[in-house]
């Protein structure tokens, strides 16, 4: 009897595990009758030996392998999901951010990715033998992280997004999250971490002061910068045909971006007005195209910070000694977007399409009228940062640019690409919203005009300078 060895089995702690003692030295620790037989079997000790119990008979097996398992299995789940997240977007961001500031937000976020496998990587540990220390610390923190990122990007699709296959993502996140935070904290997973309260509060700082960061980089200082295009008109020195029948009247367009902010030039338009002579109020409102054209090509262009365009056109005016006009009046339109807020495919530049085309396609869901001439750009857009893609999805950007003689006019629509509605010219308080997120306006350029008689009166003393011929200023006047 004296060689018969003494085993004490103690009480089950937090965890569910019971220490073992042979000859008050310690032998392991076991979570089931199963295990405790294992233990006793490599010691060369029958399990039907006398064992003293602490804390519970050999019935006192509080551990559940099933839902441990199970638990384990859920959080490693939503860890990884979270962690495919974090790759996505740090991977897109990373290499094509449209911003310094995005591509550094990428990165970050692949920093937190390998956060997010590590944690997931620790469950195995924490649901299993728990002889690392920290592995409920790592999951902790991992599933603060998921709440925290599937709560923001919930609100952002909730508030001003669209629907996207994500959404059911973010719902299923923000669950999971509070549950395995629940889970941990019952748990007390942070047991045995130095200072907890001190590291808890640290990291709640630090997240605070990284969004409020990310907020004033992403959102306070791109909404306070806005883009200054310029577009200013001057006319040149106009000239007659021999016969005198025709009157060029040369003009030059420059564009200049003198602002802080690169642009995409989606389209542009110009008129050449000729205004009536007439002594009635009504009437001398009224006036005429001469030419309407694109004077910025090729539409979809970037204009970047402190580049210009420039641009010459001819307007045409037939037999200027009889027409009724008083004045030549020339106006600009340019439809602008923010650079740093969009990217637009090459599609936009290349696949112009005719009406006739669309037509025939039956495409043609555009300006009004069976009959009206016009041409069409397209091409999808992309948002600066994936966290918008996955929110508020891919966008298509369309632009139309009637060439009507009599009312030319360009308009431009901006929605989803599985939005299929007929134009309409004015827009929707939800367009103009999301014409404000990308940064898509309007610019109108200066306008320029001078008096039809002036115009003649310096091509008439080219002509007389060239030739030497005075010209005839009615019948029976000599040359």
């Amino acid at each position: 009897m004296a060689n018969t060895p003494v085993v004490a089995v103690g009480a089950p702690d937090a965890f569910g595990w019971r220490k073992v003692t042979i000859d008050d030295r310690p032998a392991g620790r076991v979570r089931s009758a199963k295990g405790l037989q294992r233990l006793l079997h490599r010691s060369g000790i029958p399990f039907a030996h006398d064992i003293r119990w602490h804390g519970g008979d050999g019935t006192a097996w509080p551990d559940h392998p099933c839902r441990r398992r199970v638990h384990g299995l859920l959080m490693a789940t939503g860890l990884l999901a979270t962690a495919y997240v974090f790759v996505r977007i740090g991977m897109s961001d990373t290499f094509t951010a449209l911003t310094y500031l995005g591509r550094m937000t990428g990165f970050i976020f692949l920093l937190m990715a390998v956060t997010e496998v590590v944690a997931a990587a620790a469950t195995f540990d924490y649901w299993g033998k728990r002889e690392i220390r920290y592995s409920g610390t790592v999951i902790l923190i991992g599933a603060a992280a998921s709440l925290s990122a599937s709560a923001v990007l919930l609100f952002i699709q909730l508030h001003g997004g669209r629907y996207t296959h994500w959404l059911l993502l973010w719902c299923a996140l923000v669950p999971w999250s509070l549950w395995t935070l629940s889970v941990l904290i019952h748990g007390r997973a942070w047991k045995g971490l130095p200072n907890p309260r001190r590291i808890a509060i640290g990291v709640v700082i630090s997240t605070l002061l990284a969004f409020a960061n990310l907020a004033y980089t992403h959102v306070y200082v791109p909404s306070t910068t806005a883009p200054l295009i310029e577009i200013t008109t001057a006319f040149g020195t106009p000239s007659l045909n021999e016969e005198r029948t025709k009157l060029f009247v040369p003009f030059h367009f420059q564009v200049k971006n003198s602002g802080q902010i690169p642009v995409y030039v989606l389209g542009s338009i110009y008129w050449v007005y000729g205004k009536p002579v007439s002594a009635k109020p009504e009437d001398s409102a009224r006036r005429r195209v001469i030419r309407s054209d694109e004077f910025i090509q090729p539409s979809g262009r970037p204009l970047n910070p402190g580049e210009d365009w420039a641009q010459d056109e001819v307007a045409v005016i037939d037999r200027p000694a009889e027409t009724p006009f008083e004045t030549i009046r020339i106006e600009t339109e340019a439809w602008v977007a923010r650079k740093d807020r969009m990217a637009i495919n090459n599609d936009y530049v290349t696949l112009r399409k005719q009406s006739s085309t669309l037509r025939k396609e039956k495409k043609d869901q555009s300006p009004p009228g069976p009959e009206s001439p016009y041409y069409r750009y397209q091409g999808n857009v992309a948002n600066s940062n994936e966290i918008l893609n996955m929110t508020r999805g891919r966008q298509r950007i369309t632009l139309w640019h009637t060439t009507d003689p009599s009312a030319p006019y360009v308009a431009v629509r901006l929605g989803p690409p599985d939005e299929n509605k007929p134009f309409t010219p004015t827009s929707s308080p939800k367009e103009q919203r999301d014409r404000g997120r990308y940064g898509l306006s309007l610019v109108r350029g200066s306008v320029t005009q001078k008096p039809l008689a002036e115009l003649r009166e310096r091509a008439e003393a080219l002509v007389e300078h060239r030739t030497g011929v005075t010209p005839m200023t009615g019948p029976g006047t000599a040359p």
